[in-house]
């Protein structure tokens, strides 16, 4: 994956939406995430 810049979370009651662009603003990362799997996400994004 593209290094991510930033990163916004769209908060829901059960479906999330993730938004990660580059530092350039384009768009890395658009997904729809379920409660259960949006911290196993995080989990696997690299700090950098």
């Amino acid at each position: 994956m593209e290094k991510v810049k930033t990163i916004g979370l769209d908060l829901a009651k059960s479906v999330f939406q993730v938004h990660g662009v580059n530092a350039a603003g384009g768009v890395v990362v658009r997904r729809k995430l379920r409660r259960s799997a949006l911290l196993e996400f995080f989990a696997a994004c690299r700090r950098r």
